[in-house]
């Protein structure tokens, strides 16, 4: 074999080979404990287990900005969209989603009858729409998931760790109509399922 060039390049090359491979497993390290704190300090998420059944309740603790408010109170359909997801904590960087659930809050005012109409789907079924006169309960209403039971238990093992990953996204989506966390904000709680 003959080898052409000089011997101390080649011992660059490999220095700077390892100290990329060096970078990048701090940059999988730091990505890794991101990944895993809570996000979106506006968003509190609740996980409890109850029976056969997974509760979640989450809330916006910003609530609705004035002009979200008149928005909705010029009569345009406001929808808030809570993606839930199920995940099992898994060493490293992949973590499995179990099971995900969508629970959308709509309100739509009625300038004649100066009423809301709220509707709650979740996964697509209509769950006890409401028709209300109270600016205060349409807030309460958009803002906040109360002890849904979105999942079931049979998914679950026993003492495994999981948490429940809450993302949430506002339509219509142009301009300021969003809260602070423009396109949306997101929040996590980890739980140890036990039996």
């Amino acid at each position: 074999m003959c080898y052409i060039g000089i011997p101390t390049r080649m011992v660059f090359k490999n220095a700077h080979l390892r100290g990329g491979l060096s970078a990048l497993a701090v940059v999988l390290a730091v990505a890794d404990v991101t990944a895993q704190t809570p996000q979106g300090q506006g968003l509190q998420v609740v996980p409890v287990v109850r029976g056969d059944h997974l509760y979640v309740s989450a809330e916006l603790r910003e609530g609705l900005r004035s002009d979200v408010r008149a928005a909705i109170d010029s009569g345009l359909k406001t929808i808030f969209t809570y993606t839930i997801d199920l995940r099992l904590d898994a060493p490293g960087w992949f973590n499995r989603t179990i099971a995900t659930a969508v629970v959308t809050n709509s309100v739509e005012y009625d300038n004649l009858q100066r009423t809301y109409t709220l509707e709650r789907r979740v996964d697509g079924r209509n769950v006890d729409p409401e028709i209300t006169t109270d600016p205060l309960r349409v807030r309460q209403w958009m803002t906040s998931l109360k002890d849904l039971p979105l999942f079931s238990t049979r998914v679950l093992r026993p003492n495994r760790e999981y948490y429940v990953r809450v993302s949430a996204t506002a339509r219509p989506s142009y301009g300021s109509i969003l809260w602070p966390f423009g396109s949306g904000t997101s929040a996590q709680t980890k739980f140890v399922f036990l039996r």
